[in-house]
């Protein structure tokens, strides 16, 4: 593909998961799955980052990437975390799903895309590696070629991490 499709690619993977998304707003039709992109909707519980991790391998293996899932998996895990954090107190009930997990594989690039409910702009904090907690962003930077934010319509936001990929 050349840069302009992969861009439309992935701002299909943003569309479709704000359309996917369960919270005031966003109730429309959930994202079409196909064989380069794959959604999955996760509660605002801890127990979901495993449940994200678990659906990034199988995807990484569905798609022949399975050598690039630790560093996937990580920033999967990191973002939906944030995601998660953000997203307690948004929820409609026990049953909700406010946080969705959309992986694209495009030519040369894995996108991975996490929705949340809350307009809270993801930030990178100081570096304090003493602190249990506040590296998400640093690792996702790192383990990623590149990241970024975008806002939903309404309220919430999609946070996105690109991958190249080889021999895809």
């Amino acid at each position: 593909m050349t840069g302009e499709s992969v861009d439309e690619a992935h701002e299909w993977l943003l569309s479709a998961i704000a359309r996917g998304g369960r919270w005031p707003g966003h109730l429309v039709p959930p994202a079409r799955m196909g064989s380069d992109a794959m959604t999955r909707d996760l509660a605002a519980l801890p127990e979901s980052v495993r449940e994200a991790r678990e659906f990034t391998r199988d995807g990484l293996r569905t798609w022949g990437l399975a050598a690039m899932y630790d560093d996937v998996g990580l920033v999967v895990s990191e973002l939906v975390t944030n995601a998660i954090r953000y997203a307690v107190g948004a929820t409609a009930g026990p049953g909700d799903t406010p946080v969705r997990l959309g992986l694209l594989r495009t030519v040369g690039r894995l996108t991975c895309a996490v929705a949340d409910p809350s307009d809270e702009v993801p930030q990178q904090g100081e570096a304090d590696f003493v602190s249990q907690s506040g590296r998400g962003l640093y690792l996702v930077a790192a383990f990623s070629d590149a990241w970024n934010w975008t806002p939903l319509y309404g309220h919430g936001k999609v946070v996105w991490a690109t991958f190249t990929t080889r021999g895809s």
